[in-house]
């Protein structure tokens, strides 16, 4: 009897898969749909950043690099192959200049074809 239950149930769950559909979303070909406070790929508003190099120095990744050349002549380079996306950097900025996008990062083989620089100073 309990054989026959089984047997019962699979066959239930097939036919409710074959009518309900794929619960899968295919992503390359469709657009996703990502929920509101998905932290994607990092923003900068170079306006508000100071290069003080807070968010760099708590990345746990090191996905933030900060590259001074003076006090003034700064770059701010952004790894995406790196970044973990918790939003440490975006606590640690006291300004606010540093935020998480609702965007993805693509995949790559070449992380370093990705890289970006977010601000780069120089006076």
């Amino acid at each position: 009897m309990a054989w026959l239950k089984k047997r019962l149930a699979l066959l239930l769950s097939l036919l409710d898969a074959l009518i309900e559909g794929s619960e899968t979303v295919s992503y390359p070909e469709t657009e996703m749909e990502l929920p509101n406070g998905y932290r994607g790929a990092i923003q900068l508003d170079p306006e508000k950043c100071t290069g003080c190099g807070l968010c760099a120095r708590d990345c746990p990744a090191n996905a933030l690099e900060l590259v001074k050349e003076s006090k003034s002549d700064y770059k701010l380079i952004y790894h995406p192959a790196r970044c973990a996306y918790c939003g440490q950097c975006e606590l640690s900025c006291h300004r606010g200049a540093i935020s998480h996008s609702n965007r993805l990062t693509g995949s790559t083989k070449d992380p370093d074809s990705i890289v970006v620089i977010l601000k780069d100073q120089k006076e």
